[in-house]
């Protein structure tokens, strides 16, 4: 009866170290793979940066002179924007003059479609 209680403890340990064993061999394996996505997270980011300093290379290069055209382009804008500004600016108290005005100065009238009959 001894020996078979004693075989049962020794049993029951195993089963413990292999359960320790198999929950380490679980968390090693958890570890690693989350260190192989780290990896490749950084190798697809690595990826992404080296496509895009590629595109943009040959974008430069197959658009050579737009570059300066939208230079010109935005210079015009902004000169057309300061001539509005400076207009917006030198007409801004003639016309509200004008509507001050014309909503102040009242007329009354009567309408055409009004009859006076009683």
């Amino acid at each position: 009866m001894a020996s078979q209680s004693q075989g049962i403890q020794q049993l029951l340990q195993a089963e413990k170290r292999a359960a320790e064993k198999v929950a380490e061999a679980r968390k090693r394996k958890n570890r690693r793979l989350k260190q192989a996505k780290e990896e490749a997270q950084a190798e697809i980011e690595q990826y992404r940066l080296q496509r895009e300093k590629d595109f943009k290379a040959k974008e430069a290069a197959a658009l050579g002179s737009h570059g300066s055209s939208t230079t010109e382009v935005e210079k015009e804008t902004q000169e057309k924007m300061t001539i509005l500004q400076n207009n917006f600016q030198k007409n801004r108290e003639e016309v509200l003059t004008s509507l001050l005005n014309l909503v102040c100065d009242i007329k009354p009238e009567i309408h055409l479609n009004y009859r006076i009959n009683g």
